[in-house]
């Protein structure tokens, strides 16, 4: 396993051997069915550990929820957003808060099996691996389109990332200390971990399981957020798009070319007739192109401004942790950048 050390790292009297980092946004109905399974999970581990809830800015009774749990439940740890900022934000927090030797990232639906944990927790110390993925060896709760959807996305991330990023893996890992030190070192503004980790190149493992159904509510990964994924992931991992632009360029002057001479022979065999057809294909044609380009372009200048701006990702509106050190004790940073 690598090792490494960051500024104001927990000190062993304070680490728990084991951080679940749970991002949460509206899941009153599902919550406590998680906290009824997660529990007896972690609790015959027979390890210190925390479960650190990252509330992103929910609005029905999530909060009110998670306040009752850490009361019967010491271990549960809450992190509030003091607004939503969405799910990679609430990853991203829970990552870098976390105390734990080694990070667990599982969703709040269920979908992703709590058991699998132990096996995770195992093959990490037993191998001496730094990252140990959770991957979906039957997705067939998922609908047809999410099946299709999900393979073209990971095919294409494969294509353009490499074969080191694991196939059907999503946000359910286990992180050692050494990789969240290296990702929370990374100047990512907006960081997605399933392209972030296999990145780093760690000695790594895998666990198979069975995704299950949601097992309550409503999903919170629309069709309009997965295309957000796709599109951050292939913006921030590869300048492809603007090489397409550069192909999609030289290919709209090969085809004006192929028609200017195409013209000019016309013309000089006196076969040209006046229309307007073949004119205004062509304008729509070079049109498109150039309004491709431009779009593309003006994807990663967009991502270059919002860099520059600097602005933090999430602010953290409360955090139980420090409730429970004390006034004294050092406050951890409240936002990230």
């Amino acid at each position: 396993m690598l090792k490494a050390s960051a500024p104001g790292e927990p000190t062993a009297r304070t680490t728990p051997l084991l951080s679940v980092v749970i991002p949460i946004y509206n899941e009153q109905e599902a919550l406590p069915l998680t906290v009824e399974r997660l529990r007896p999970i972690l609790d015959g581990l027979d390890v210190t550990y925390e479960v650190v809830g990252i509330d992103d800015g929910s609005t029905d009774a999530t909060p009110v929820l998670m306040q009752k749990i850490r009361q019967d439940w010491p271990e549960f740890r809450i992190v509030r957003f003091a607004r939503n900022s969405g799910h990679q934000a609430a990853l991203t927090a829970g990552i870098h808060r976390a105390f734990g030797d080694y990070v667990v990232s599982i969703d709040a639906d269920l979908q992703d099996p709590p058991e699998k944990i132990p096996e995770m927790l195992g093959l990490a110390r037993e191998q001496s691996l730094d990252i140990v993925y959770g991957v979906r060896g039957d997705r067939g709760t998922d609908t047809s389109f999410k099946r299709h959807t999900a393979g073209a996305y990971y095919w294409l991330m494969r294509k353009l990332v490499g074969k080191r990023m694991p196939n059907q893996a999503g946000d359910y890992r286990l992180l050692s200390r050494a990789a969240v030190n290296a990702l929370k070192a990374m100047p990512e503004h907006q960081p997605v971990y399933r392209l972030l980790v296999p990145w780093l190149g760690f000695p790594s493992g895998e666990v198979v399981y069975v995704r299950e159904e949601r097992v309550a509510g409503s999903t919170h990964y629309p069709l309009s957020k997965m295309l957000r994924l796709a599109l951050d992931s292939v913006t921030n991992f590869s300048a492809a798009p603007l090489r397409l632009a550069t192909w999609l360029g030289l290919f709209s002057f090969a085809v004006c070319l192929v028609l200017g001479v195409y013209t000019a022979i016309e013309y000089a065999l006196g076969n040209t007739v006046p229309g307007w057809s073949s004119l205004f294909i062509g304008m729509l044609f070079i049109g498109a192109v150039q309004l491709i380009c431009v779009g593309l372009l003006g994807e990663y200048v967009g991502r270059i401004y919002s860099a520059v701006q600097a602005r933090p990702a999430y602010f953290i509106g409360y955090d139980s942790a420090e409730e429970q050190a004390g006034p004294g004790a050092e406050k951890l940073s409240d936002c990230v950048g």
